[in-house]
């Protein structure tokens, strides 16, 4: 064979051992990529529950507040209630006066709009 034959094939072969080696690098990088990528999903899938579950102990918290501020003004709509049925019960003329006023003011707000 001639020499520059043989030189040709010589860089030939370097050239496909280069590119083999190179489609082994370029298999081996995605191959890490994948995982690196599925790392990161799963580190953001537990991120997500664990602010989804922050979320809903904060939700139950505040409804609970919710809860017992609702309580805590209905106890004093009944102490409320209970006074004032006491006080009608007592002056009753001043309570139907009181009353027949405040349904007299009331008319002429609704009639002036």
């Amino acid at each position: 064979m001639p020499r520059n034959d043989q030189n040709a094939e010589t860089k030939k072969e370097e050239i496909k051992a280069a590119a083999e080696a190179a489609a082994g690098k370029a298999q081996e990088a995605a191959r890490q990529a994948r995982e690196k990528a599925g790392e990161y999903a799963e580190s953001a899938r537990e991120l997500g529950h664990e602010y989804a579950e922050a979320a809903r102990d904060e939700t139950r918290r505040l409804y609970r507040r919710g809860q017992d501020g609702a309580h805590q003004i209905a106890s004093h709509a009944e102490d409320y209630y209970d006074d004032l049925s006491a006080a009608v019960r007592r002056n009753p003329a001043q309570a139907l006066g009181i009353a027949a006023g405040v349904g007299f003011l009331v008319g002429l707000l609704i009639a002036r709009r």
